[in-house]
């Protein structure tokens, strides 16, 4: 038996409009699962489906708006509605901050907007797959947490760390209280990776260089170092493993490392210089 085989098996991916969430739905499309893609672009949902369907699997797009608890309802609804059993959901879909700024000059209004998507609406697919995942008696859940919910580094993002650690958290929670009934719940914690997103940015940053040489492996991930990970966690072959935070860091957090600065952004934050004792207050 090859407990890698996802044929048969329906996969809902959130945030699979681009990027990474393209990326796990066709190497699951690959190993035989039905795909439910899932983003507010819906447009950009159809070139995910057309991919899906080349490769001889069934895709159902929903646009979907995860911040929105009753379009998450409808989301599960219809996946259930569709496909009679759904045995996998992965809560892909998050947002950032690329610009760097420095945590005392970030945006309110930006901590806000990513607090709502990357950890409530992660909450809200959680709870409204659970009322489905429970009632048919067996599920898997996998989040998109990060590094940077892991621990400190100088990632300049506060939502984005609040948020990942809340993700980190509550995976952790979430599978002690659902374990006992065949629901289980685990977490990827990627470094940052050079996709379709983030390459300009960290590329033009220097935020790539520094990365590459901090890692012990010495280079940031691709997306196709994502695959293994997300095909063991989907499938049988990680049926006893729950509560897991998976680390895809290339050794990054095992250094403990952290390096004070100066950083590659200090040199094109519009916002200025690290604000420092006995500055004056902005008129």
């Amino acid at each position: 038996m090859n407990e890698f085989d996802m044929t048969g098996k329906t996969v809902i991916v959130t945030g699979a409009s681009y990027g990474l969430g393209v990326s796990w739905a066709s190497a699951l499309a690959d190993y035989g699962a039905n795909i439910v893609a899932t983003a507010r672009n819906e447009d950009k949902l159809q070139e995910t489906k057309a991919l899906i369907e080349g490769k001889g699997r069934q895709c159902l797009t929903v646009g979907c708006d995860v911040r929105e608890y009753d379009q998450v309802e409808a989301l599960m609804k219809a996946a259930w509605d569709e496909f009679g059993t759904v045995d996998v959901l992965i809560n892909n879909a998050g947002i950032a901050d690329p610009r760097g700024f420095r945590s005392e000059h970030s945006d309110i209004d930006l901590y806000n907007d990513i607090v709502a998507t990357d950890l409530n609406g992660l909450w809200y697919c959680c709870r409204a797959s659970a009322q489905h995942f429970l009632r048919q008696g067996h599920g898997n859940i996998i989040n998109i947490s990060s590094i940077f919910g892991i621990g400190g580094f100088e990632g300049r993002s506060p939502g984005y760390f609040a948020a990942k650690g809340g993700v980190t958290r509550l995976t952790e929670f979430l599978a002690v209280e659902w374990g006992d009934r065949n629901l289980r719940v685990n977490a990827i914690a990627p470094t940052v990776f050079d996709s379709e997103m983030t390459h300009d940015a960290i590329a033009q940053s220097g935020i790539m260089e520094m990365l590459e040489g901090r890692t012990p492996m010495r280079r940031i991930g691709s997306p196709d170092d994502l695959v293994g990970p997300i095909v063991f966690l989907a499938s049988d072959a990680s049926k006893y493993v729950n509560g897991v935070i998976l680390p895809l860091d290339g050794g990054l957090t095992a250094s403990r490392g952290y390096q004070p600065g100066p950083f590659p952004t200090d040199e094109w934050d519009p916002r200025g210089k690290p604000l420092m004792p006995g500055d004056a207050w902005d008129e």
